[in-house]
């Protein structure tokens, strides 16, 4: 498997706290994994919306700069980036205070130039969202999406699935619970987070999670399950090389994600990709920000 990759989501503005103020830069779990992809050489677009204001721009012409390819960032006319805000306590531990109701990446679907995009973007070898893309779309928004996935498997594609889990974008667990199996149902790759799934569903254990989302149909499941490492599809658990100390453990499960993607396209097998995707977890989490600049 190997050739476009495309994922979906939001791109937000950022805010990192830099001693006494605040740096502005970018993130959002699927743009994380993008960029990450991109980095190691994949060909990757990102299907988004954002708006006409000075900040879009300079988003844009920073995840250009990455390496994204923009084509299919679509353009809304009265709506802005979303923004968002982390802080991490003395462990490295992040939290996030989001202001995002007005994104225009909620509208990605609905905007006229939604369809020319979604059909260039179901030509795609590997489609990519998460639980968070479906949470900040609407109904409709939810439904094209999923219909995106099933035209790239119909094309011969491959979609892959993360089930990142945020209580306050849901109206209630048992909307999330719906749309993350539905979701489900639509991948060949699933990449949930333990941690996740015990809030979301009480699943205790990694053979637990990984029964769920197998049995909805989604065959090639990695349970990702922090410090611990993660449970392969076919049952072993994989511990990351060493025991680290982070500085930030914002963007990890993101980093796991674009590292493990990578190497399967490239033809590993998954407990070679899952190396490849604790390696750049490990280098993502001994930095602060989701996307910390290359050194």
């Amino acid at each position: 498997m190997a050739g476009k990759v495309v994922f979906v989501g939001e791109g937000m503005l950022e805010l990192v706290r830099q001693g006494q103020a605040w740096g502005l830069g970018f993130g959002g779990d699927t743009l994380n994994s993008a960029i990450h992809m991109a980095r190691k050489g994949c060909d990757v677009a990102y299907l988004t919306a954002l708006g006409t204001d000075p900040f879009s721009a300079e988003l844009l012409d920073k995840w250009a700069a990455e390496g994204i390819d923009c084509a299919l960032v679509l353009r809304h006319p009265r709506r802005i980036p979303g923004l968002y805000a982390i802080t991490t306590d003395a462990t490295g531990e992040r939290s996030f205070t989001y202001w995002r109701d007005s994104s225009a990446a909620r509208e990605t679907f609905a905007l006229p130039e939604s369809a020319a995009a979604v059909a260039e973007a179901g030509g795609a070898d590997l489609l990519a969202f998460s639980l968070i893309t479906l949470a900040i779309l609407p109904p409709e928004g939810r439904s094209a999406l999923l219909a995106l996935a099933n035209a790239v498997r119909g094309n011969g594609g491959k979609v892959a699935f993360d089930g990142n889990y945020r209580p306050r974008l849901w109206a209630s667990p048992d909307e999330a619970r719906a749309a993350r199996d539905a979701a489900i149902a639509c991948a060949d790759m699933g990449l949930p987070t333990l941690e996740d799934e015990t809030l979301l569903s009480g699943h205790a254990d990694g053979d637990a999670v990984a029964a769920h989302w197998q049995g909805l149909g989604c065959s090639e499941t990695l349970v990702k399950t922090g410090a611990a490492g993660c449970r392969l599809p076919d049952g072993t658990v994989l511990a990351p090389e060493r025991v680290l100390d982070p500085v930030d453990t914002s963007g990890a499960g993101d980093a796991f994600n674009a590292g493990y993607l990578a190497a399967r396209l490239a033809g590993a097998a998954p407990v070679e990709a899952a190396v490849e995707g604790h390696r750049l977890a490990g280098w993502t989490i001994m930095r602060p920000g989701a996307i910390p600049p290359l050194d």
